[in-house]
């Protein structure tokens, strides 16, 4: 099949970026509401699965430019005057966008930290959600092993990243997370006084903040996958994934509680369903102990072995803490405490974790682990989904921490703030409860892969 020209690319890419920035100003200015991030997330979604073969479906610089930084280093990638090319229509794109929705409702959106916050704040959420979306980016859509395996999840993992910044970050910055959007939104402010809407001059800032992100994931991609630029993998790759990922679920956790979002369970899930598919072949993507102990304790994977498991499971801690103590800077030292939810005690608390920890590590082991129900291409929109089925279902007795890694990052910011730390410790007994109990229900419900499971023959 002929490579599509420049020209048809550029239209792809102009085409998917105008779609993007359009749903982004209508669901703002028209009062999307709840559902308002879910709307730009799926756009970017199905705008990747239709146009992905035509132009690598980025709508966004920062990711096109850490397609050219990999490029750079070695790894897959664009080349400098296709990032060069992309960037300047992407842009093109989004202006025309937001002068599109400006005269549709005849106002612009304010581009800049929200209310109560800095700019310091605003660019932490920036950096961090951009890097977190090219990151994505460069695992499930450029990492060779990705591209040969023709892997159908990119779209999904791609568009989850922007539910789970929207929902997290979107009350500290906003949102934008792609410097195309950032530009496009401030040029139709600066440029149409007679609308509604000030703050020009914030995209300078946001776009830093965002191509900063885009080198480290760049850099971040060399790390874990250092077998795409011409080296070697180590024990080191694994154990950075673990952190990486972890600290993107802690870091999710602490903003949508803080921020007081109204889709918090659903956008904490959507970032661990996106690094699974990002880290799923480097490290396995645990991101939490008690699945890290379960996987273990079912003897399924000999290559998991104790001492292996246990810097996971320490790394997974470290990226819980350093993402607490990160969601309380951007929140001026705020944070929240472990324990019962009004009208709960530790009892109910304790049915709880044990019970919903069983379901998430059940559902890893059955989809991520076992031979016979492994499924290929679901595997991290299950997992993440347990998520959301524990966030909901006891959210309001426990808080839904379901990880020790989650418990032990919590309990740490909160000591800032007076709290106590052996409530972390409590909360993990539990959650390995769970994921013990998983092992042992996995173990008679698989035992047709292993005879040595034959409990009851």
């Amino acid at each position: 099949m002929a490579e599509p020209s420049m020209f048809t690319k550029c239209t792809a890419e102009f085409l998917g970026t105008f779609l993007l920035v359009l749903t982004v100003g209508c669901n703002v200015l028209g009062g999307g509401g709840m559902w308002a991030g879910v709307s730009i997330a799926c756009v970017l979604m199905v705008s990747i699965y239709a146009l992905g073969g035509i132009s690598g479906a980025n709508f966004n610089p920062a990711v096109s430019v850490a397609l050219g930084i990999s490029k750079y280093f070695g790894g897959p990638g664009i080349d400098a005057a296709t990032v060069a090319i992309y960037s300047f229509v992407q842009c093109l794109g989004a202006v025309t966008a937001s002068f599109c929705f400006s005269a549709l409702y005849g106002k612009n959106i304010h581009v800049g930290p929200a209310k109560g916050f800095e700019s310091w704040h605003a660019g932490a959420c920036e950096l961090l959600y951009t890097l977190m979306l090219c990151f994505v980016v460069l695992n499930v859509a450029a990492a060779k092993k990705n591209v040969q395996e023709k892997g159908q999840y990119y779209g999904l993992a791609i568009g989850f990243v922007i539910i789970a910044g929207a929902y997290g970050a979107g009350a500290v910055s906003g949102g934008c997370f792609n410097p195309a959007v950032a530009i496009g939104l401030d040029l139709s402010t600066g440029s149409a006084p007679h609308f509604e809407g000030t703050g020009f001059g914030w995209s300078g800032p946001y776009i830093a903040y965002e191509l900063t992100g885009a080198l480290l994931a760049a850099t971040f991609f060399k790390l874990v996958r250092p077998g795409d630029f011409g080296g070697e993998k180590s024990s080191s790759c694994e154990l950075i994934s673990e952190f990486l990922g972890t600290y993107m679920l802690v870091l999710t956790v602490g903003l949508n509680v803080l921020g007081k979002s109204p889709a918090g369970a659903f956008s904490i899930a959507a970032s661990l369903t996106s690094m699974i598919y990002a880290l799923g072949d480097v490290s396995g993507a645990h991101f939490n102990p008690a699945v890290t102990a379960a996987i273990v304790a079912s003897g399924r994977c000999p290559d998991l072995t104790i001492p292996k498991a246990c810097c996971y499971m320490g790394m997974q801690i470290l990226g819980g803490i350093c993402a607490s103590y990160t969601y309380a800077f951007i929140y001026s030292g705020a944070s929240f405490p472990l324990g019962p939810g009004k009208g709960f005690n530790w009892a109910s608390v304790t049915i709880a974790e044990v019970v919903f920890t069983f379901v998430l590590c059940y559902v890893v082991l059955c989809v991520a682990v076992s031979q016979h129900t492994k499924a290929s291409h679901m595997f991290g929109l299950a997992i993440g989904s347990c998520v959301t089925v524990g966030g909901c279902a006891i959210g309001g007795i426990s808080g839904g921490s379901l990880n020790p890694a989650v418990s032990f990052g919590i309990a740490g910011a909160q000591i800032l703030n007076g709290g106590y730390f052996y409530k972390s410790l409590l909360y993990s007994a539990m959650e390995f409860t769970g994921g013990l109990a998983a092992a042992g229900v996995f173990k008679v419900t698989h035992a047709l892969e292993n005879p040595d499971d034959k409990l009851w023959a």
